[in-house]
């Protein structure tokens, strides 16, 4: 058990206590004379940029819908989703029995109609031109003895019969003599049998080409390189006329396309470098660049479309792709900032913070330049080194203050 202090002891402390209650008061003083304590940040140089971001998806330079134009079974889908392909590479087989055996059908017809142009030009055009030796010669012969029974019936040699009989046979001489020269006339270039036979030929040439044609619908080919997208069908199914196969996206320049509020439109233009990650990949970013702004603004939805380049795509990458894009679009390594929640009126006309001059709060109207991720330039109205009170509400324009890092009270904080 505690003994009670004695008088004496008592008469000790008193000085004590009297000394501790005027050291108290006089902090207490000095405390109200200087004003609360209020959290505030010193504006300071520090390395700034603003960038723009935007939203879009990874496109390719073109998307094919590989479909087929006839009815027709599958037989045979030789890609599966995600193949790269190569231009002219076999996709999609259907079934193609009779239009093969229409094609080689087409094929026996135009050989035919081949053979019987070389038989007119190498039979028929050598005949016809002799049998037109052989009448020229009938016809000399019958001129030369009309001719003979002339002079003979004129010397009474013989009856005038015979002169009939010699001018009959000097006309039907003559008569197959053009025939032979008309036959013969036709089987020349231009001639009738021949260009007859060389229609008949190129009638064959269009027939096969036809069949080859429609043959060639049910063998399906890429029309470039390209990387398949979608796979609709499989081997047994029939296909119909206009259905998708197959989708596919060609091979080429990466892009991004994008939107932007249309409010960003004065920072960008064409040319300027940006940052991409893929929303599925979202610690790779990669680079890109813009080259396409939009003339056009969506009154809806009041933004606008951008476009750009990805030089070296990631492999991860892939058509429609969900990706965020940071354009910078400003940069400064000695800018003074402030965080851009401690402003006031931030979207005004006027912006403004709360300063200390002369150990009091005072209103001072800025000017802002570069607007960073957090953070804001200060172009005018204060200088390195000035405080800025946090915008919580608690100080009052011309009211006595001390500003205090806020890391200081932070750290006091329990």
């Amino acid at each position: 058990m505690r003994k009670p202090l004695s008088s004496g002891q008592r008469g000790r402390l008193w000085p004590w206590l009297l000394l501790a209650l005027a050291a108290l008061s006089l902090l207490l003083w000095l405390a109200l004379r200087g004003g609360p304590q209020v959290a505030a940040t010193q504006i300071q140089p520090r390395p700034l940029m603003q960038t723009v971001v935007a939203t879009g998806r990874i496109t390719t330079p073109a998307r094919m819908a590989l479909g087929s134009q006839v009815v027709a079974q599958v037989t045979a889908v030789r890609v599966e989703a995600g193949q790269r392909v190569a231009a002219g590479e076999v996709l999609v087989q259907l079934r193609s029995d009779e239009a093969d055996a229409a094609v080689a059908q087409a094929r026996i017809a135009l050989e035919q109609a081949q053979w019987q142009q070389a038989e007119l030009e190498r039979v028929h055009a050598p005949v016809a031109a002799q049998a037109v030796r052989q009448a020229q010669a009938d016809w000399t012969l019958a001129q030369v003895e009309h001719q003979r029974v002339r002079d003979l019936v004129a010397r009474r040699f013989y009856a005038p019969a015979s002169l009939d009989t010699a001018e009959r046979s000097l006309q039907r001489t003559q008569a197959q003599l053009a025939t032979a020269r008309t036959q013969h006339q036709a089987t020349l270039p231009g001639g009738a049998s021949h260009s007859l036979a060389l229609a008949q030929q190129q009638q064959a040439q269009a027939a096969l080409e036809r069949v080859q044609a429609q043959r060639a619908l049910l063998t399906l080919h890429a029309p470039t390189d390209a990387v398949v997208l979608t796979r609709e069908v499989e081997p047994g199914d029939v296909a119909s006329a206009g259905s998708v196969l197959l989708t596919l996206a060609a091979v080429g320049e990466t892009r991004i396309h994008a939107t932007l509020d249309e409010r960003n439109l004065p920072l960008l233009h064409e040319g300027m470098a940006a940052q991409a990650v893929a929303d599925a990949y979202p610690n790779q970013p990669f680079a890109a660049q813009l080259y396409y702004l939009s003339p056009a603004v969506d009154a809806q939805r009041g933004t606008v479309e951008l476009r750009l380049r990805v030089p070296e795509p990631p492999d991860f990458l892939r058509p429609d792709m969900t990706a965020s894009v940071e354009i910078i679009t400003g940069q400064k390594d000695d800018a003074l900032t402030l965080p851009a929640d401690w402003l006031h009126d931030a979207d005004g006309p006027a912006p403004w913070v709360l300063t200390v001059r002369d150990a009091r709060a005072q209103r001072q109207t800025v000017q802002l330049g570069l607007r960073g991720i957090g953070h804001v330039e200060i172009a005018s109205g204060l200088q390195a080194g000035d405080w800025v009170l946090a915008p919580d509400g608690k100080v009052r324009e011309g009211q006595q203050v001390r500003p205090m890092p806020t890391a200081a009270i932070a750290a006091a904080t329990p």
